[in-house]
């Protein structure tokens, strides 16, 4: 089969088009971001310009979007009868404007929680100067490193981070107010009519160091597994309420919804309509059904059974600097890495070669070399019956892989096992 990818800057779809390769289809990458242009080369063919390519992909191919934004484009190629995976522009919206989010969650029967939006930083300064509090700062849009969870009961902390983003000139300022209790996300596929597979239950990890300390980034790891929709009460208490939206929005592709759980109930705090980074990885470690042709039945509106394994899932997320202060539209080259050989210590086997997940590579005369700016190098996988299990086949992995400045978290899973699993078990939401 044909399939054009378009990948955003992000590149999170990179991986899964090396494994569309693999899986012998015709791909071509189009990667939509100059700085970002070197990454995959020598990995997947490269298209120049996705809209030239509209007619070699053809109307019985498949054409994979990556992110959010492209909801208009993705809209009228549906029009006109193309095969498309992703989002819309009312998915887009869901997942971009989280006050709307946020209406969209209470309309359809969910607990919401305080979100206010602020055009700009002195708004935004004007109320929690009023106010006072314990706030959470976030971004409409996928600048995670400038989110803040406050932790002043007076706001004082929150005040300092927004007059630093007055100074900046950064705009669209979104303040929520701070929930306790257990993060955990529930995801599931949709593909334009009705949920396809098993719900999708995550913990995500994103402050860079370990023990959830230092500045948020993309993330620095997350653990998953899946389990069947109809016997998860976070599956049928928060996502399966949005599918009368999703079915409005014709979204066809991967939602997934972040919640606080605590003893009052469940609070869904943000969505994610598009594939998670790196919960894709996990999904291609836990996935026996192969990519192709599940995202082409997702595309043409089509039932499908998909075959996934009943284990935990551990992903890692290996970076190198400027990451996570990395600018798309700044860059300083005394910080960039580009062209630094990635070594192994021994040669990976077939299943390790799997588990290696390349973001921000390129292939060039046999060896891997770091590619892209932002420092996001590659993710490693594991799967096990127990999250033990699945922590030392991914951190086993980890150790056989040298590249000058690498780092990584040692402690992905540790919170859910250490606290975690006992409250969301005793408060009825897993078994």
């Amino acid at each position: 089969m044909r399939i054009l990818a378009i990948l955003s800057q992000s590149l999170i779809g990179a991986d899964l088009a090396v494994r569309l390769r693999n899986e012998g289809h015709d791909i071509r990458v189009f990667i939509d971001s100059e700085l970002q242009g070197e990454c995959l080369n020598g990995m997947v063919e490269k298209s120049e310009d996705w809209r030239k390519d509209l007619e070699w992909v053809g109307r019985e191919g498949l054409i994979i979007f990556d992110d959010v934004e492209y909801g208009e484009a993705q809209d009228r190629l549906r029009q006109d009868g193309f095969s498309v995976v992703g989002g819309s522009i009312g998915s887009d919206r869901l997942e971009l404007d989280r006050a709307f989010g946020q209406k969209v969650f209470s309309q359809f029967g969910m607990g919401v929680t305080e979100l206010l939006s602020f055009s700009n930083a002195d708004e935004a300064i004007r109320f929690v100067s009023e106010q006072g509090g314990v706030w959470v700062v976030k971004q409409s849009d996928h600048q995670s490193t400038l989110n803040y969870v406050g932790m002043m009961p007076d706001g004082s902390d929150v005040l300092s981070i927004l007059d630093h983003y007055k100074h900046l000139g950064i705009k669209n300022i979104a303040l929520q107010r701070k929930l306790t209790g257990v993060e955990v996300a529930v995801g599931r596929f949709f593909n334009g009519v009705d949920w396809v597979g098993p719900a999708c239950i995550n913990f995500e990890h994103k402050p860079l160091f370990n023990g959830n300390i230092g500045p948020m980034t993309g993330e620095m790891g997350t653990l998953m597994w899946y389990e069947a929709a109809e016997e998860s009460r976070l599956f049928q208490e928060v996502l399966a309420k949005l599918k009368p939206y999703f079915q409005e929005v014709r979204f066809k592709g991967y939602a997934d919804i972040n919640c606080i759980v605590n003893d009052e109930g469940v609070w869904p705090l943000e969505a994610t309509m598009r594939f998670g980074c790196p919960t894709i990885h996990l999904q291609a470690a836990l996935h026996l059904s192969p990519w192709g042709e599940f995202l082409k039945a997702l595309a043409d509106g089509k039932a499908y059974d998909l075959q996934c394994k009943t284990e935990y899932g551990i992903v890692v997320s290996l970076a190198v600097p400027p990451f996570p202060f990395f600018s798309y539209t700044r860059i300083d080259p005394e910080h960039l890495l580009g062209g630094v050989d990635v070594f192994l210590k021994k040669p990976l086997s077939k299943d390790e070669q799997s588990r290696l997940c390349f973001q921000q590579t390129r292939l060039e005369n046999g060896r891997y070399r770091i590619a892209g700016v932002t420092g996001e190098l590659a993710f490693i996988t594991g799967t096990g019956v127990t999250v033990d299990a699945a922590r030392a086949q991914a951190y086993d992995l980890v150790e056989n892989i040298i590249v000058p400045k690498m780092f990584y978290r040692t402690d992905i899973g540790e919170k859910f096992l250490n606290e975690d699993s006992e409250i969301l078990r005793n408060l009825g939401w897993i078994r």
